[in-house]
């Protein structure tokens, strides 16, 4: 899986994407809200670390996505 950080504007927050290898979205959630989306696609066990990661990531940067 990948994920990558989008920049918002003034009206419109920031996003993160989870993409999976074939870089078909899997999960496209508000930085300030995660659960939802996480949830949706199974991976809510992992928000903390996904969460971790996509804070420390630079807007517009595609990072592989390694969960433990």
């Amino acid at each position: 899986m990948y994920i990558l950080k989008i920049q918002g504007t003034p009206k419109i927050p920031d996003y993160v994407q989870i993409r999976d290898e074939n870089f078909t979205l899997i999960a496209y959630f508000k930085v300030t809200n995660p659960k939802t989306a996480l949830a949706r696609c199974n991976l809510l066990h992992k928000m903390d670390q996904i969460m971790a990661i996509a804070n420390e990531l630079d807007y517009g940067n595609i990072m592989k996505l390694e969960l433990k």
